[in-house]
């Protein structure tokens, strides 16, 4: 069973409620219809209630099972405007301002879960990054002892030899352009724990680099990966968290174990990597969209990690089934770990 399957029937047994901002949208409305269809939750829908039901007309969709909210008509709408002047950055504003800010279906859908009013969201479906980013990131505080808001995707791939049964949950593809070391090992622990609560098992942590062990540290993108590894330690440790951790590797170090032998790397994380954190942003990128286009892996995210409530960031280019996919993710993590493997023991890869 793949990990979006097992996630959805853990769901049922836990429901959760999913904001997404660009209600109107035919992608989100299918989406949101299997969400509810599979009593996964309660999708809320921001936007003009009319379109959105012209819309799920046109689709033949129904609309029983989902909640439809217009911002600016909305009962929480006065106590959010309250809210987001008293945020540190918006000090200042007026109540005009303010009231503008929280008509935008992003921030009203920021603040639904900043104030527990839903329980992830899943934005950017018609929007640049940017614009869905922006709200998370000024509204929602980042995690405790975590500095760096970033961003995940999990690839399912056709080898369950490969990853957590198929799985790779890469790092950072869509946030930062050049992370620092102190940036990268963020990344690299928040993104292991976020892999930890989804599939239960243990994380084995790749720093990606385009050298393995390399023997000149002086290079900076060398250098960066390998400070970046040992603050990545030094943390998961402070934290307490079961991560296992090693880099410098090449791609092939970190996922092929015959590969790895030769070059001479050690350890539980060699040739059997579940989580790959890529230097920058190009590669990252890069790395994903080739998984995409050349191998035609399923993926989905933008996951993004690092805050205190679960989020997503979508592609323009998302299909139904991805958007559907997303939604459970961020629905799952929103679940208690104790109770999202209530049932199953602690495993390991």
């Amino acid at each position: 069973m793949s990990l979006i399957e097992t996630l959805a029937e853990r769901l049922t047994r836990h429901p959760k409620r999913v904001v997404f901002p660009e209600g109107s949208d035919s992608r989100i409305l299918q989406a949101a219809r299997q969400f509810a269809t599979r009593r996964l939750g309660v999708p809320i829908l921001l936007g003009d209630r009319t379109v959105i039901k012209e819309n799920a007309a046109r689709l033949d969709l129904r609309l029983d099972g989902l909640r439809i909210i217009e911002p600016a008509r909305a009962d929480e709408f006065p106590d959010f405007v309250t809210k987001f002047q008293g945020l540190r950055r918006f000090k200042g504003l007026n109540e005009f301002e303010a009231r503008d800010y929280v008509a935008s279906n992003n921030y009203f859908a920021a603040l639904m879960i900043a104030t527990m009013g839903a329980d992830a969201v899943v934005a950017g479906a018609t929007q640049s990054a940017a614009s869905g980013l922006r709200p998370l990131f000024q509204v929602l505080p980042l995690q405790e002892g975590v500095t760096t808001a970033s961003s995940m995707a999990i690839a399912e791939t056709s080898n369950p030899q490969i990853g957590i049964n198929g799985h790779l949950f890469l790092a950072d593809c869509g946030v930062l352009p050049n992370p620092t070391a102190e940036q990268l090992a963020d990344i690299a622990i928040t993104t292991a724990a976020l892999a930890h609560h989804l599939t239960n098992q243990t994380p084995r942590v790749a720093m990606l680099a385009y050298s393995t062990k390399s023997r000149d540290p002086k290079n900076p993108v060398i250098g960066k990966v390998q400070a970046a590894t040992i603050l990545a330690h030094r943390k998961a440790k402070e934290r307490g968290l079961a991560i296992e951790i090693d880099g410098e590797l090449q791609l092939d170090a970190a996922l092929d174990p015959i590969t790895a032998k030769q070059k001479g790397v050690d350890g539980s994380v060699g040739g059997r990597a579940n989580v790959l954190v890529f230097p920058d942003l190009n590669s990252g990128n890069i790395a994903l969209k080739m998984i995409q286009a050349v191998a035609s892996a399923r993926t989905y995210g933008q996951i993004i990690t690092g805050l205190s409530r679960p989020a997503a960031e979508i592609s323009r280019g998302a299909s139904a089934h991805d958007i559907l996919g997303t939604a459970i993710i961020v629905a799952a993590q929103a679940v208690d770990r104790s109770f999202l493997y209530s049932q199953a023991p602690d495993a390991h890869a």
